[in-house]
């Protein structure tokens, strides 16, 4: 549900090529998921999975980006670039010479909840893999010409950002959506906060948030459960006990209809629209997520076929829901010529109230039931994307058994369930910015920040 700053890592390809051999079905997986904790009390959940010599780990500390100082945004994904720019008694340039060596993959990265790593090795390389995540994550350098380099490749990342019609409409989306809450920020920073950080600040990140109250971690590949028990403590065991974390309230997106237009000389008018969504623990959530397929899921939904197969109006137009610890929203996001994009905007609309009159069809939700249950099978495919997908289902308070019943939870949606969810989705309107050349007439701005509500701490 946010757009991290991956590092770019080298990994070899014979690493690859087995990787993309290493697959694992969902009913395969359901029936060897492990819940696992080692004899330091790590958890975790575990697939153990010969198929090839490989280990995937995903990783997560509650916190994210939501936890950087309101005016100095950007902290955590600092911290998420520099983690891995030497550490111990490694320097940069060694401790990436000892990943290329040992076709070593490793990274982090910063969500508006999360702080979230990465790693992946061959099971004969699994010890020095795991010690360099052990050194990175208790004893980063933070390196005075280390940070500078990162810090002024994310500045010039944030310079290209400013003449980048798609990137100016999220962050003018949040802002709308979210106005103060920390929601409203981009994980990135921008170019007023991004200067300012200090290695304090990122220290300070690090001691807070990286702890093992919050941990969750899920691990697929070629490793015994006493091994891993081992690895995990070594690993982790020695992070801070509790994590030392800010509130973050929850809130409520902003209320539609409301619509804001930004001037950029471009050639493409960029439209990205949205509104309040539906949080994950909502018992609604599965029918809103069908019906939500249905509208804007890929190239058979209703905006693609409307927008781009009939009136031509654009490449691609999709939505999406999303979902956070506080808050969600559903969004969506197309791009079209300028002289057409009030035509664009008209199409969305017109196609938005008409399936939150009569809601989708009972062929509608038979396909898109059929395509989501079909999907899971690509979508878990490899040990990466299962390793993924059991750190996101703890993140989301899940079952460990998920992986079984996810196909019964989408066909239990009924045509109701469908029809009132998207009521609830779109009966407001839409929330919409547009990035381009000169606003169409009714693109005027009318947009007010939302009211935050207290909420639990992450």
């Amino acid at each position: 549900m946010t757009y991290p700053f991956l590092r770019r890592v080298a990994f070899s390809v014979v690493t690859g090529a087995a990787l993309a051999l290493a697959t694992v079905s969902p009913s395969q997986a359901a029936a060897k998921i492990q819940h696992l904790t080692s004899p330091g009390g790590i958890e975790a959940w575990f697939v153990q999975d010969a198929t090839v010599p490989l280990i995937a780990m995903e990783y997560s500390f509650a916190g994210g980006s939501a936890q950087d100082p309101k005016d100095k945004s950007g902290v955590a994904n600092l911290v998420g670039d520099l983690l891995d720019e030497g550490s111990g008694d490694l320097d940069s340039k060694t401790f990436h010479e000892r990943l290329d060596r040992r076709a070593i993959e490793l990274s982090f990265s910063a969500t508006r909840d999360t702080f979230r790593g990465s790693l992946r090795m061959l099971r004969d390389n699994k010890d020095e893999a795991f010690d360099l995540l052990r050194s990175a994550l208790t004893s980063p350098h933070f390196e005075t010409a280390d940070v500078e380099r990162i810090r002024s490749q994310v500045i010039s990342g944030l310079r290209r950002e400013t003449t980048n019609p798609t990137s100016l409409a999220s962050r003018k989306f949040l802002e709308v959506a979210f106005g103060d809450h920390p929601y409203g920020r981009q994980s990135n920073g921008n170019l007023d906060s991004v200067p300012t950080i200090t290695v304090a600040d990122m220290k300070d990140y690090v001691g807070r948030v990286l702890a093992k109250d919050t941990l969750k971690i899920a691990v697929v590949g070629d490793v015994d459960p006493t091994t891993l028990g081992k690895l995990l403590d070594h690993t982790f065991g020695g992070l801070p006990a509790k994590a030392n974390l800010v509130p973050v309230p929850d809130v409520e997106a902003a209320k539609p209809p409301q619509r804001a237009f930004v001037t950029l000389d471009v050639p493409q008018t960029v439209i990205t629209f949205g509104g309040p969504g539906v949080k994950r623990s909502d018992p609604n959530f599965m029918a809103a997520y069908v019906v939500n397929h249905i509208l804007g899921g890929g190239l058979s939904s209703r905006l693609h076929r409307e927008v781009r197969e009939k009136r031509g109006l654009a490449y691609s137009v999709f939505e999406s829901l999303l979902w956070m610890e506080h808050s969600a929203i559903f969004v969506g996001n197309t791009g079209t010529r300028a002289d057409r994009a009030g035509d664009t905007m008209d199409a969305i609309e017109k196609e938005v109230r008409r399936i939150t009159d009569e809601g989708p069809t009972q062929k509608e939700l038979d396909e898109a039931k059929s395509y989501l249950k079909g999907s899971q099978m690509l979508a878990l495919d490899t040990s990466s994307k299962l390793a993924q997908a059991l750190l996101q289902y703890q993140q989301d308070k899940l079952p460990i058994d998920y992986i079984e019943k996810r196909n019964a939870v989408v066909d239990a949606v009924t045509l109701d369930d469908a029809k009132a969810a998207a009521k609830r989705l779109w009966s407001q309107g839409l929330l919409t910015v547009m990035i381009g050349r000169s606003p169409p007439a009714a693109a005027e701005s009318t947009t007010a920040p939302p009211a935050s509500k207290p909420g639990a701490p992450n």
